[in-house]
C-alpha cells in the first residue's frame, strides 16, 4: 500500500553531481525519518544519510561535505544532492523511510526499489 520510487540516478563523470529523488505514494498518514542507503558491487548495503522530521540530517563519514540530504513534507519527496562525485560513489541508491499509514497506526519501514549512480571517466 506504500510505495517508494527513487529517480534521479545516471552516469556521470568523477567531480560531478546528481541529485535523487524519493516520492512516496499510498496509504500515507505522515512520515518521520527519511534516509538513503547505498550498495555497491560486492559490498554490502550502508547508510549515506538520513534525515529527521524536524530536519536533522545525519551522513556517512565518506559523503560528509559532498552530500546534502533534504525533505519536502507536503509532497513525501525527499532528495539526496551529491556533488563532487567520487567512483567509489557508485552503487545502487535506495530510499527509505519510516511511514505511518493511518492515525491509528505506528511507524513501519519501507524501501525504495533503487536507482543506480555510476561515476566514470
Amino acid at each position: 500500500q506504500v510505495r517508494l520510487v527513487e529517480s534521479g540516478g545516471d552516469l556521470v563523470q568523477p567531480g560531478g553531481s546528481l541529485r535523487l529523488s524519493c516520492a512516496a505514494s499510498g496509504s500515507i498518514f505522515s512520515i518521520n525519518a527519511m534516509g538513503w542507503y547505498r550498495q555497491a558491487p560486492g559490498k554490502e548495503r550502508e547508510l549515506v544519510a538520513t534525515i529527521t522530521s524536524r530536519g536533522s540530517a545525519s551522513y556517512a563519514d565518506s559523503v560528509k561535505g559532498r552530500f546534502t540530504i533534504s525533505r519536502d513534507n507536503a509532497k513525501n519527496t525527499w532528495y539526496l544532492q551529491m556533488n563532487s562525485l567520487k567512483p567509489e560513489d557508485t552503487a545502487v541508491y535506495y530510499c527509505n523511510a519510516m511511514v505511518r499509514p493511518s492515525y491509528l497506526t505506528g511507524y513501519f519501514e519501507h524501501w525504495g526499489q533503487g536507482t543506480q549512480v555510476s561515476v566514470s571517466s
